[in-house]
């Protein structure tokens, strides 16, 4: 069964062999990672433990997945070999969820889990579905086994993984609220509240607040998470915002947590510490829309209608020779969000190209890239290095964080505060 396709059941891909991308083996399935969430959120999936040769247990990320059928599942990039090892916030599918007791909502009589199917929901990103249940004391009658039901995860209520209730509401609650939100909230708690908080919140969703919190509080939290979460976290969010927290932390820390990090994210984020702060290359994010330039309107379209990417970063593509990944090949030019909606979508982008537009250099200072995006009016510009090669973009957010005051974010949150109608606030802070 594709990626892209619906549910998997769990004891059907373990044991199964794990290919990478040149079909060599790299291990067997043996489990699979879920983490908690929120009650009625069925828990988000993690990714995979798979078993290496030497009987060596590892990590690898569902975003590391590219297919899974019923005789393989294909992963790409650098396999971490570093042991895994299970946190406080998660559960193993297969050690901790089979033969587990749990109530229905629809059905008095007790029942136990059999086995547990999770589903794509967007790109890379999958959560537990349904679930296969048999009623309790039933597992074999005269060497048969017992009737199975299949059910929605939202259905049943686990038994044996209960938090408090003070923190199960308000996670509850942070659910359908924005980043920004999420980060008042934090930064009007208590330190061993923001922490208790942290340690239970989706690990995309912490990351996203974290962006949005002053950086003393960042440098707080991250410092306060396990080496392994604070690694976790700082994968999820943009790379230019990780740089600029490890930059903050103390040299000691931040060398562990960039060894802690996936390969692939950790080259990015150190690649961006080269530069100095404020400039063109410190300000960066080494992930823009780019295309070949034989890709069309119709690819363009495609490419920036994820809603993963910012409104800012999607307003620009940038047309560049292979490799396509930053640094890339040599830069041919960038096409601007509106043409490519004016355009038939087989028009191919490398005609559209803005040939008025200059480009940053990765060493040109503050002044210098405010001065381009006023003379511009632009929203995104690209960054070239001495060679030509795009290397990255900066987005009108990145030279506004860099021209207000330090402590802005913070100046900010407590203005919103202060503000609040007595009766706005629904959560209750320890």
């Amino acid at each position: 069964m594709a990626a892209s396709a619906t549910s998997v059941f769990i004891s059907r891909i373990r044991g199964l062999p794990v290919l990478d991308s040149a079909g060599d083996q790299v291990g067997k399935v043996r489990d699979v990672v879920v983490q908690r969430r929120a009650a009625g959120r069925p828990p988000r999936v993690k990714g995979l433990v798979v078993e290496l040769f030497a009987r060596h247990r590892i990590f690898i990320p569902m975003a590391r997945v590219r297919s899974i059928d019923g005789f393989a599942v294909v992963i790409s990039g650098v396999v971490n070999t570093r042991r895994f090892e299970r946190r406080e916030s998660e559960m193993l599918v297969i050690g901790d969820l089979f033969d587990r007791a749990v109530e229905r909502i629809d059905h008095p009589a007790p029942s136990v889990i059999f086995d547990v199917a999770m589903q794509p929901v967007r790109s890379h990103d999958w959560e537990l579905s349904q679930v296969a249940l048999r009623e309790a004391g039933n597992r074999r009658r005269f060497g048969r086994r017992g009737h199975v039901t299949i059910v929605d995860w939202s259905t049943i209520t686990l038994l044996g993984f209960d938090r408090s209730q003070g923190t199960d509401q308000l996670l509850a609650q942070m659910e359908d609220m924005k980043a920004a939100d999420i980060a008042r909230e934090l930064h009007e708690m208590s330190r061993e509240r923001r922490a208790e908080v942290a340690s239970a919140l989706d690990d995309r969703k912490l990351a996203d607040a974290l962006e949005e919190l002053p950086e003393d509080e960042q440098v707080q939290l991250i410092s306060e998470l396990d080496t392994d979460r604070a690694a976790d976290i700082l994968e999820e969010m943009d790379p230019d915002d990780a740089a600029d927290l490890i930059a903050e932390l103390a040299p000691e820390m931040a060398q562990v947590l960039l060894e802690r990090m996936e390969p692939e994210e950790a080259k990015d984020v150190r690649r961006l510490l080269s530069y100095a702060e404020s400039t063109a290359g410190g300000m960066m994010t080494p992930e823009p829309v780019i295309l070949p330039p034989d890709a069309t309107v119709a690819d363009a379209l495609a490419q920036i209608r994820d809603a993963e990417l910012t409104p800012a970063l999607a307003c620009m593509v940038y047309v560049c020779r292979p490799p396509l990944e930053t640094p890339t090949g040599r830069f041919v030019g960038a096409v601007h969000f509106q043409r490519l909606l004016r355009e038939p979508p087989s028009t191919l982008v490398s005609a559209l190209i803005d040939t008025e537009l200059e480009t940053l250099t990765d060493q040109a200072n503050l002044h210098a890239v405010s001065r381009y995006f006023a003379t511009y009016n632009l929203v995104n510009a690209p960054v070239v290095d001495a060679d030509h090669r795009l290397i990255g973009a900066i987005t009108v957010d990145d030279v506004l964080d860099h021209m207000l005051p330090e402590d802005w974010r913070g100046i900010e949150l407590d203005a919103l505060s202060a503000h609040q109608p007595p009766d706005a606030g629904v959560i209750t802070h320890g």
